[in-house]
C-alpha cells in the first residue's frame, strides 16, 4: 500500500517554516476583497453646461438654460456678457433660482446616500442689490441717531453676509459698504464716549466688518482717519481684545499702505500708534496683526522722515525685529527686514543694532534663502552698519560689525550672491560691502554657524 504524501512535505524545510511564520492577518489580507459598488451616474440634467459637474445651485437664465450659480458667475466675473450656451446677452441679476431641480438633485442625494453620494445642501438666497442697499443706508443712519446697539447688529449683519459668499462680498461693496461702516465709525467716536463704544463692543464689530470690505476708498480712509476716530482705532489696536486688535491693525495698515499723504500725516500725529505698533510686535496676537504692524510702521517710518525711526528705536523696535526674524515667515522676513533697514538710516537705529549681538548674524543669515525681496533688504541694512562702522584696530577688532559680519561668513555668501546674480542696489550695495569686508579679513576666523539662541541678551 502506498501512503499518501502531503504536498507540503516536498516543500523545503525553510520554506515551510517562512510561510508557518507569516501573521495571519497578513496571510488574510492577500485574499481578493469585494470591489467597491460602482458610483451612480449622475443624470445629465443635473450637470451644469459649464463646470459639467454636477449643480449645487442651480439657477436659470432667460434663455431657458440652468446653470450652478458659481460657475455661471465666473464666467460673467471674467468679463463675458453672454449666455454660454445660446450665446445671448446674460446679466448677474438675471438669473432665477431654479428651486425645482434644486429638489430633485436633493432627492437623487438621499437615495443614493447607500453609495457615498453626499445631500447638496440648500444654499442661501443671495443678497440683492435692493437689500443691500437698504442694510447699508441703515448703518450711518443708526448713528447719527447715537444708536450703537443697532450699529453693532447692523455691522455684524453686514460682515456674515459678507462672509457668506464672494457674490454677497462684492454685492454689498459695490453698494458702498466700507464707505457706510466708516462714516458710522466716525460719527459714533464724535458723539458717544470711547468708553462706553468699547464697552459694548460696537468699534470693534464695525472694524471687523471694514476688513471684510477691502479696498477702503478715499472717503473711507479719511473717515478714519480724522483725530478723533484715529484715536479710537489707536485705542482698540493697543488694549482691545486680541481679536479687535488684529481688526484694528489691518485696517490701520490698509489707509498707511494708501501712501495718502493727509491720512498719513494723521497717523504719525496720532498719540500712541508708535507704542501701540511696538506692543503688537512684542506681544503678538495673530500673524496677519504682525504683518499689518510691520506695515504701517514701514509707511510711517518713510513718511515722517526720522521722527517715527527714532520714535520706535526708543520703544526697542531694533531689538523687537531682530528677534522676530530669527524664525519668521517669508512674508514676515520681507516686512520686518524692510522695517529693519528704514531704522538703520538713523544714527540711534545703528546704535542699537550693533548693542544687539543677534543684528548682524541674523541679517547674514537672511541674505540667502528667503526671497529676492528679503536679499535686498538684508544686504542694504547689513551695508548700513558697515559703512557707518567706525572701524577698529588691535584689539577692538571683535567689538566692530564687519569684523562680526566675517566671523559668521558675511563675505562668502556675498560672494556666492554676486555670482548666482543680482541687480540694481543690490549689486551695488553688495559689490561695495565685499570692499569694505575685504580690508578687514586679516586675522578674522570664519564660522560656519551660529547658535541664535546661545547669542541672545537683554536688550539694553
Amino acid at each position: 500500500m502506498v501512503t499518501p504524501v502531503s504536498r507540503s512535505r516536498h516543500r523545503p524545510r525553510a520554506v515551510r517554516v517562512a510561510v508557518a511564520e507569516i501573521p495571519l492577518s497578513t496571510r488574510r489580507s492577500t485574499t481578493r476583497q469585494p470591489a467597491p459598488p460602482p458610483e451612480p451616474a449622475v443624470p445629465g440634467h443635473f450637470l451644469c453646461p459649464i463646470s459639467l459637474d454636477m449643480m449645487r445651485d442651480p439657477v436659470t437664465a432667460p434663455t431657458g438654460i440652468t446653470y450652478d450659480r458659481a460657475s455661471v458667475e465666473g464666467w460673467l466675473d471674467r468679463g463675458h456678457s453672454t449666455c454660454p450656451v445660446s450665446g445671448r446677452p446674460l446679466r448677474a441679476e438675471d438669473l432665477i433660482p431654479n428651486h425645482a431641480t434644486r429638489r430633485m438633485i436633493q432627492e437623487w442625494c438621499v437615495a443614493n446616500r447607500a453609495l457615498g453620494v453626499e445631500r447638496v445642501p440648500t444654499p442661501r438666497v443671495p443678497v440683492s442689490a435692493a437689500d443691500a442697499a437698504e442694510l447699508l443706508a441703515a448703518v450711518p443712519a443708526a448713528a447719527r441717531r447715537g444708536d450703537d446697539s443697532a450699529c453693532r447688529q447692523l455691522a455684524a449683519r453686514a460682515r456674515a453676509l459678507g462672509k457668506e459668499s464672494e457674490r454677497n462680498r462684492r454685492c454689498l461693496a459695490a453698494a458702498g459698504a466700507a464707505r457706510a461702516l466708516a462714516s458710522a465709525f466716525g460719527q459714533l467716536v464724535d458723539r458717544l464716549a470711547l468708553t462706553a463704544l468699547t464697552a459694548t463692543g460696537t468699534l470693534e464689530e464695525i472694524l471687523a466688518a471694514l476688513v471684510v470690505f477691502f479696498p477702503l476708498d478715499e472717503a473711507s480712509r479719511r473717515h478714519i482717519a480724522s483725530p478723533a476716530p484715529l484715536a479710537a482705532a489707536v485705542s482698540i489696536m493697543s488694549r482691545g481684545e486680541a481679536t479687535a486688535r488684529a481688526s484694528a491693525a489691518v485696517v490701520l495698515r490698509e489707509i498707511a499702505s494708501s501712501c495718502d499723504a493727509e491720512c498719513l500725516d494723521a497717523m504719525c500725529e496720532a498719540e500712541g500708534i508708535h507704542e501701540a505698533l511696538a506692543k503688537l510686535l512684542e506681544k503678538p496676537v495673530s500673524p496677519p496683526a504682525t504683518k499689518a504692524a510691520l506695515v504701517t510702521a514701514y509707511y510711517l517710518v518713510q513718511h515722517a522722515d526720522h521722527s517715527a525711526a527714532s520714535r520706535l528705536v526708543e520703544l526697542g523696535m531694533v531689538r523687537l525685529l531682530v528677534e522676530l526674524l530669527v524664525d519668521a515667515d517669508k512674508g514676515t522676513a520681507e516686512k520686518a527686514l524692510a522695517v529693519l533697514d528704514s531704522l538703520l538710516l538713523t544714527e540711534e537705529g545703528r546704535g542699537e543694532a550693533r548693542a544687539n549681538a543677534l543684528a548682524v548674524p541674523v541679517l547674514v543669515k537672511k541674505m540667502q534663502h528667503v526671497s529676492d525681496m528679503a536679499t535686498e533688504f538684508a544686504v542694504s541694512a547689513l551695508w548700513r552698519l558697515c559703512k557707518h562702522d567706525g572701524g577698529f584696530s588691535g584689539g577692538e577688532i571683535e567689538g566692530t560689525c564687519k569684523a562680526e559680519a566675517l566671523q559668521v561668513g558675511a563675505f562668502q555668501k556675498l560672494l556666492l550672491l554676486l555670482q548666482v546674480g543680482c541687480m540694481g542696489v543690490t549689486k551695488e550695495r553688495a559689490s561695495e560691502l565685499l570692499r569694505i569686508l575685504n580690508g578687514s579679513r586679516s586675522g578674522v576666523e570664519c564660522i560656519e554657524s551660529v547658535d541664535f539662541k546661545g547669542l541672545k541678551r537683554p536688550f539694553l
